[in-house]
């Protein structure tokens, strides 16, 4: 134990005057102020510590709280049908039918994930899974959502190793499945990378779970891995700022994990669960011991006394402000009754996890947190927790937008014959962010659990969740930066648009939304401008397809010095399918049948994975949304999934209808003649427009011939576009994709193309 002696209430009293370093730990001089206004004296160093992590961005959305109020005013009754849980709780919760709830929620590691590629990705994963447990749920499936710098830049092979080593390492050995996500090269992330994770859990509905601390006289008890100096200061100094190009790397500030002392935990948990040995419970994540205790008296409806010399330590020199502002992993608070203490002591006991009594339940009001003898913190847990600083920043449309939406795709050359418009599929598909992504997934288990109906490389990530009536859920996460660049009011709402197709391809049907919305500094007028278009967009569109936003989170400040990621709202839509039996595949296995294109193809090139791929361009407008056609889109994908009278459907997004076409050859390695002449007479295009123009709510499907009538019918009376445009056709080395009259790959080079971008970049991986 740390042999100094602690800045006690009392010797605040009486150093009114004493000089405190607010500004390292991430605070204004404003906010500064504003404790000791609060606190009608200065803080202690403690409570300084305590205020400077729950009042930083990461923890406070003090910069985005402001907007996100839409997401829970924008709200109807259809909305709050499924909806048990929302917005304000570790992670938001469903009902999913047969008495079976399911909570999910994305979030971000980033700025750790560039400091320490392994470990920041490795607890990333383990700080989301825990928001998971702490609902009250088993979690089932993990997903990931990556952006790197430049595919060659010398550092980003450091960073892609060690975040996706991170990330296969710390969910591979909870025994959690990798079922989906995205990967995306671009500049612009080089210097800050996001690493974005999706966690599922299911529990039966009176298994839920929430954050709170009620009771006179219950006992507050830290169970888990000891505390550390690893973390310390993450969410105010790591999460809360910009990287300097010139400022010192920030090591101690990244958490270090354990992940089977993590898969402990989550078996731990669950029994005392199920033993119902638990009042109230909250993960440990970003502000450590000052997170969990202020959270959960605030939730409560009392105060707490905590003796913080009860926390076990794995470094005794820790002084009281580390031990509060420590994020080691691997963590739990749990309020528990004192007549089922030893109950719950015994079951902590059986799993080897260490535990320690730190406090209880009080009827003050207040937090109390006391060491050595004297008391370091008597705060009211609200101003901690929930009333902190909400800022009004300024926000400002980017002057240089309106050159850039000007600077449309239309002027690019484009394609004079076959052999060209060959050429450039082969460009595309080989592009960093076309190309397959297998050497990452291969690096996941996605099939571990016994459970997964879909993944890679599907539309959608599928598991099941009752063995016995098959009733599952299926999940997609999506996001445009470029779009978003261009447009981030319609990247926001095109990110949910591609997410909710997905899942609709896939036979389940779009419920609920999470999402995690990445920017720039908050400090900079333009990027609040983004921000607050993302909400307004993303908020719009949930209200009119009627799916809730039941939690997520808010990374800001990812920028180097002045140049700021583009706006990359991440966004994971969760959809529930009654039986995964009915599953849809993203590529088609048998010859003989019949492909549709649904919906309509516009010439919308402005953003898309073409100009990108082909020409280094990005400028214009990106494709117009339109959610009544996706809502209409979805319901006949469910529809001819639930008839049995689709075998195969994949969205239309990057890369468009040329881009999926490669996609489904290649699932299964059937092979396709394929004809877009009547295609570009009927939308007025050329075709260069009709294969790579990234238009919405459109869809691929392969249809069995004796099922033709009924899907056409089922398409009319739907009000859904629909042509045919080919059959599948050809397996084995003889195998291609032909488009008529332009041109012929055969798949051996599509797949060569397709498989090698991030190999070669990478290296092979063991066994390939």
């Amino acid at each position: 134990m740390s042999t100094l002696l602690p800045d006690t209430v009392a010797n605040a009293i009486a150093t009114p005057d004493k000089t405190q370093p607010y500004d390292q730990l991430g605070l204004t001089l404003d906010e500064y102020n504003k404790i000791r206004e609060i606190l009608g004296r200065r803080p202690t160093s403690g409570e300084l510590a305590m205020y400077s992590v729950m009042w930083s961005e990461h923890c406070s959305y003090k910069s985005s709280k402001k907007y996100l109020r839409q997401f829970g005013q924008k709200v109807t009754d259809k909305m709050r049908e499924r909806l048990m849980v929302g917005m304000g709780e570790n992670a938001g919760v469903i009902d999913i039918g047969e008495n079976w709830a399911v909570t999910f929620k994305v979030e971000s590691h980033n700025h750790p994930s560039y400091i320490e590629p392994f470990q920041g990705a490795a607890t990333g994963v383990g700080g989301i899974v825990r928001d998971i447990i702490s609902m009250g749920a088993r979690p089932v499936a993990v997903m990931d959502q990556l952006r790197f710098g430049k595919i060659d830049d010398p550092d980003t092979a450091r960073v892609v190793h060690g975040v996706v080593s991170g990330i296969s390492s710390y969910a591979n050995c909870l025994g959690l499945p990798n079922i989906g996500g995205e990967t995306v090269f671009d500049s612009v992330y080089q210097k800050n990378p996001l690493v974005n994770v999706l966690a599922i859990g299911v529990m039966k509905h009176q298994d839920i779970r929430l954050a709170n601390a009620s009771g006179t006289g219950n006992k507050v008890v830290l169970f888990g891995a000891r505390t550390g100096g690893d973390g310390i200061g993450g969410a105010s100094i790591l999460a809360s700022d910009s990287f300097d190009s010139a400022g010192p790397v920030k090591r101690p500030a990244v958490q270090v994990g354990d992940p089977f002392a993590e898969k402990l935990l989550i078996e731990c948990c669950l029994e005392l669960y199920r033993a119902k040995l638990v009042e109230g419970i909250q993960d440990l994540g970003a502000a450590g011991i000052s997170c969990a205790t202020s959270e959960l008296a605030a939730n409560g409806d009392g105060g707490m006394l905590i003796e913080l010399d009860n926390v076990l330590l794995r470094d005794p020199s820790l002084t009281a402000e580390e031990i509060l502002m420590s994020e080691s992993q691997e963590r739990m608070m749990a309020v528990v009754t004192p007549e089922k203490l030893d109950a719950f002591l015994a079951v902590t006991q059986k799993w080897e996890v260490e535990t320690s009594v730190i406090g209880e339940v009080t009827d003050t009001g207040r937090l109390v947190i006391n060491w050595q003898g004297g008391e370091i913190v008597n705060v009211d847990p609200r101003t901690v927790a929930v009333t902190g600083p909400v800022y009004d920043r300024p926000a400002a449309r980017p002057a240089w937008l309106n050159a850039v939406q000007a600077d449309s795709a239309t002027k690019l050359a484009r394609p004079q014959n076959g052999a060209e418009l060959r050429e450039q599929l082969l460009q595309i598909l080989g592009h960093p962010n076309q190309a397959c992504p297998a050497w990452i997934t291969n690096q996941y288990d996605s099939y571990v659990l016994g459970n997964t109906a879909l993944t890679f490389p599907d539309s959608a990530g599928m598991v099941r969740v009752d063995e016995s009536s098959g009733l599952g859920v299926a999940c997609s996460t999506d996001a445009n930066g470029r779009y978003s660049y261009l447009d981030p009011y319609a990247g926001a709402q095109l990110a949910l648009a591609e997410a909710y197709r997905n899942v609709a391809a896939s036979g389940a049907v779009p419920t609920a939304v999470t999402d995690c919305l990445n920017l720039g500094s908050p400090e900079d007028p333009n990027v609040m401008w983004q921000f607050a278009q993302t909400v307004e967009g993303l908020s719009d569109a949930c209200l009119e397809l009627a799916v809730p936003v039941t939690g997520g989170n808010v990374s800001l400040y990812n920028q180097t010095d002045q140049t700021p990621i583009h706006p990359t709202p991440v966004v994971g839509v969760l959809g529930i399918i009654d039986d995964v039996a009915r599953r849809v595949p993203s590529g088609w296995q048998d010859q003989g049948e019949n492909l549709y294109l649904l919906g309509v193809t516009k010439d919308e090139l402005d953003g898309s994975a073409w100009a990108d791929a082909v020409h280094n361009h990005l400028g214009g407008t990106p494709p117009k949304v339109d959610l009544a056609a996706e809502s209409q889109l979805a319901g006949l994908l469910h529809s001819a999934s639930v008839n049995g009278i689709i075998s195969a459907a994949t969205d239309l997004s990057e890369g468009g209808l040329a881009q999926a076409l490669a996609e489904g050859v290649l699932r299964f390695g059937v092979g396709a003649r394929v004809w877009i002449s009547e295609l570009t007479q009927r939308d007025g295009i050329d075709v260069t427009a009709a294969l790579f123009s990234e238009s919405q709510a459109r869809a691929l499907v392969a249809v069995p011939r004796e099922e033709n009538v009924k899907f056409q019918g089922l398409c009319n009376g739907r009000g859904v576009s629909v042509l045919r445009i080919g059959v599948t056709d050809g397996t084995g080395k003889n195998a291609v994709l032909e488009v008529q009259d332009q041109f012929t790959i055969p798949l051996t080079e599509l797949k060569n193309t397709h498989s090698r971008t991030l190999p070669t970049q990478f290296g092979s991986l063991v066994g390939e």
